[in-house]
């Protein structure tokens, strides 16, 4: 999900929901930055949050082992594929694009 503020988008509203479930969160995105794009995944007990930060081209994971905890685990950063970059900033350049129209 792109994240961006102006207009918000669902990105941006996911963040800053996350941001008020997960107070770690909110502290690592004070420090790091608001990432450019969120990616979301639950599997099984384990929710997932990939934060995507596309100029210095990292990634973090972060998980959460239960629905019940407001811990959440961070990892990285890992690298951006190239592939991946080129992706996600496809879909920067289409939302941009459709703000023009």
């Amino acid at each position: 999900m792109l994240i961006r503020d102006n207009p918000p988008s669902f990105g941006q509203q996911r963040l800053i929901s996350q941001m008020g479930v997960y107070p770690d969160l909110r502290i690592f995105v004070a420090k790091r930055g608001v990432p450019d794009f969120l990616a979301e995944m639950t599997n099984r007990d384990r929710h997932y949050l990939i934060l995507y930060y596309l100029q210095s081209r990292q990634a973090f994971a972060c998980r959460v082992q239960r629905s019940e905890t407001r811990d959440i685990q961070f990892a990285g950063p890992y690298p951006v594929t190239p592939k991946e970059y080129r992706t996600l900033q496809g879909f920067r350049h289409q939302a941009d694009r459709a703000l023009v129209h």
